[in-house]
């Protein structure tokens, strides 16, 4: 368009844009695109008739690329977009520094751009509007008309640049430019929701990052406030209810409650109320109410929950085929779902179209794209879970590429950094455990964990899970090399983990386990006498935790009985010996019970070594050495009973006919 032939001007040029402005404003009303597009095709022809002197050029330039850039919005095409782009910079030529109208030419330019980056990702022109609207808002001083919008737009676009590059100072900029810009609008003005919903959603990725409860508080009261905004009949109430469902969803993760989830049911399930078939909002409202029906299935583990979140999931990506904006969160919705039905059914159809949805989302999120990261960690996760079912090293090492690209997308202060740290560590520690590479342990350990551990200070919620990876990482290099150091900062992993897990966390008994046992490598090593009274201590507290059907009982029995032998072999006294042999009897019994095993061929050779460990520990004048003997001898007959068995002919074997 710009190389339109320039012919004589008689005045048509100002007929031509006057005509072309009242298309336009009739186009914003009535929304009929044909008034739009004569808008375009007379734009077209002003600039044609204006030369390249005409001090309204640059008027019609802006113009021509702000109504390319409505029709770009109302139909999608790119074309319109990237030339209203290309004539946005004509015109902000043409508007030097100090020219009056450089702030409208400056604001409209970074918009186009901004729009550009949400569809098609390109960090250097995201750079470029930031760089606009920081200028533009110098010349939007306080109290001037549109210091609201360039805040407003400076805003979003720091919110993507912290999306994509993780710096948390565009975020922390993009909270302060938005608190200001909801202050200059009263609540009955409609820019004033638009702000809030953003102000949250700012307050609420921060939390994200930072895991501060005042901000997800604050999030949760402006999210009420702005649903109060938003009375019965509001075309945006159904958003404004699913955005605080979010929230809640949020602080049930971090603080539980079940009115919590509770409430947040109930708002979607009003949501989704007034969101019919046929409503475009119907997808979404159905993925967020799985997605709350999951986590209640998380907590209660109800099949017929899940079963429901499945139907709810299938649903919504029915209603987001391919192109639409909402289909890849819908992709991976269905596909953790369906991992949770594999998890807790075992069939691998399920599992296998987890890795199908995996696939065709990663082909959704290219380079470049905003959820090309998680995309690549969902498919690594789904692939090494695989792994673990059909122990296939290919899924394994696609697994590992996968986490090693997605770690390249998270540099240093990007929100998905330690999770990227944390996964990929613990691929490259698997494939130790099956290949032996020292240099997977070296790298999972020592630089991905540590690294991880540095992400995770006190009082954050992933604290405990890089302490235990970390040092379970080290609990293996030291197993094979036999470095103290790792030993003692083993020790020390182990103390910070057992204080963040107090009684009544599901890893309590778990961790005094694990730190009796790295104080009794210790005491096996130097002999510490101390270590070997703290080991057992913590196995008694581990004890008296643990019911008959508990799954560290037997680990915890079997433990203490070792270390009080070892203590009598130490000091002596006959308390130890007597006590370790009703604690391997009770191991005995604890073995087993119903459900903890089947009760032939290698649960009898347990029980039975077990009982004469027992044995050895107590003397005939011991008065529980009879009944271990008693024990025994039950075992022992059990097993010559099944070998007897085993050996007989099966009565349903085919006769043989000489």
């Amino acid at each position: 368009m710009l190389q339109c032939r320039r012919r004589g001007n008689c005045g048509c040029d100002t007929a031509l844009s006057e005509l072309a402005e009242a298309l336009y404003d009739r186009y914003w009303k009535e929304r009929k695109i044909v008034d739009l597009n004569e808008a375009i095709s007379l734009y077209c022809a002003a600039v044609g008739l204006r030369p390249l002197g005409n001090p309204k050029w640059y008027l019609s330039l802006r113009a021509l690329a702000l109504c390319l850039s409505d029709r770009y919005q109302d139909r999608g095409e790119l074309a319109n977009l990237k030339e209203a782009v290309t004539l946005g910079c004509a015109a902000l030529q043409l508007c030097p520094p100090g020219h009056p109208d450089r702030c409208k030419s400056l604001n409209n330019l970074a918009c186009d751009l901004g729009i550009k980056f949400e569809k098609y990702p390109d960090i250097g022109e995201l750079e470029e509007a930031i760089e606009l609207h920081h200028e533009a808002l110098v010349l939007h001083p306080s109290g001037h008309p549109h210091r609201f919008s360039s805040l407003h737009h400076l805003a979003c676009c720091l919110r993507y640049r912290y999306g994509n590059l993780g710096v948390v100072a565009d975020l922390e900029e993009a909270v302060l430019l938005e608190r200001e810009a909801l202050e200059l609008r009263p609540p009955e003005d409609p820019d004033h929701t638009i702000s809030l919903n953003n102000l949250t959603c700012y307050l609420e990725m921060r939390f994200v990052k930072k895991a501060n409860m005042g901000d997800l508080e604050e999030a949760i009261e402006l999210y009420h406030v702005a649903l109060e905004l938003c009375p019965s009949g509001h075309p945006d109430r159904s958003t404004s209810l699913q955005n605080l469902t979010c929230c809640l969803k949020d602080r049930y993760d971090n603080q539980g409650g079940a009115d919590v989830l509770g409430e947040s049911m109930a708002l979607l399930h009003a949501a989704l109320e007034l969101c019919p078939p046929g409503h475009p909002n119907r997808g979404a409202v159905l993925n967020n109410l799985a997605g709350a029906l999951r986590t209640k299935f998380e907590k209660k583990a109800d099949k017929c929950d899940l079963k429901k979140v499945i139907e709810l999931s299938r649903a919504a990506l029915e209603l987001h085929p391919s192109g639409h904006p909402h289909r890849f969160a819908s992709l991976g919705n269905l596909a953790h779902c369906l991992r949770d039905q594999y998890d807790n059914e075992g069939v691998l159809a399920d599992l296998e179209e987890v890795m199908t949805l995996g696939h065709v989302a990663l082909e959704l999120s290219p380079p470049g794209h905003p959820d090309c990261t998680s995309s690549l960690k969902d498919l690594a996760c789904h692939l090494t879970k695989r792994f673990e079912t059909q122990l296939d090293i290919r899924d394994l090492e696609e697994a590992i590429k996968l986490h090693h690209a997605a770690l390249v997308l998270c540099p240093s202060g990007h929100p998905h950094r330690f999770s990227s740290l944390h996964h990929l560590a613990c691929c490259l520690t698997d494939r130790h455990a099956v290949l032996g590479r020292p240099t997977d342990l070296e790298q999972a350990a020592i630089e991905l964990l540590h690294a991880a551990l540095e992400l995770c200070p006190s009082g954050h919620p992933h604290r405990f899970l890089s302490l235990e990876t970390l040092a379970r990482c080290l609990r293996a290099r030291y197993g094979s090399q036999g470095v103290v150091s790792d030993l003692e900062e083993i020790m020390v992993l182990g103390r910070a983990a057992l204080e963040l897990s107090l009684p009544g966390h599901p890893r309590h008994v778990a961790s005094l386990n694990l730190l009796a046992y790295d104080l009794r490598t210790r005491f096996e090593k130097q002999a510490n006498v101390h270590d070997l009274e703290e080991v057992i201590e913590l196995l008694r507290t581990a004890l008296e935790l643990c019911s008959s059907e508990h799954p560290h009982r037997l680990i915890s029995l079997q433990n203490l009985a070792f270390c009080l032998f070892a203590r009598y072999g130490q000091q002596g006294g006959a308390a130890d010996p007597k006590e370790a042999a009703a604690l391997l009897d009770g191991a005995v019994r604890t073995h087993s019970l119903p459900g903890h095993a089947n009760h032939r061929a290698a649960d009898l050779d347990k029980a039975i070594a077990l009982e004469q460990q027992a044995l050895q520990l107590l003397t005939p004048r011991d008065s529980d050495y009879d009944t271990c003997q008693r024990h025994l001898a039950d075992y022992l007959e059990a097993k010559t009973k099944d070998s007897s068995q085993d050996a007989a002919p099966s009565s349903d074997a085919p006769s043989v006919t000489c």
